[in-house]
């Protein structure tokens, strides 16, 4: 695996429910996909083996969340890109916290 990236999805929202209802719809589509991801309590990390795809998805993510209603959304985006070799899995980060 060659990237992997996380993203906070902060869409406009008239109240709590609704910006839930919103991001739901931004993680349905991030589970559409078919890549390995991981739901945390302020982002999602999406891991796969294609630079491009992965920012495809991030940008997708902001589409989502309009069509999804929300007026405007604001993303916090972290990524780690590993041309040559290999970046550490979602799996050998968190795994043995959570045991």
């Amino acid at each position: 695996m060659q990237a992997s990236v996380a993203i906070q999805v902060l869409p406009e929202s008239k109240n709590t429910e609704e910006l839930i209802r919103i991001v739901d719809e931004v993680i349905a589509y991030i589970k559409s996909t078919g890549l390995n991801y991981y739901v945390g309590p302020f982002e999602t990390t999406i891991e796969g083996d294609s630079y491009d795809q992965l920012m495809d998805i991030v940008k997708e993510c902001q589409h989502v969340a309009i069509r999804a209603g929300a007026p405007s959304v604001s993303a916090y985006i972290k990524v780690v890109y590993e041309p040559e070799g290999e970046v550490l899995t979602i799996d050998q980060k968190v795994t043995k916290h959570h045991q």
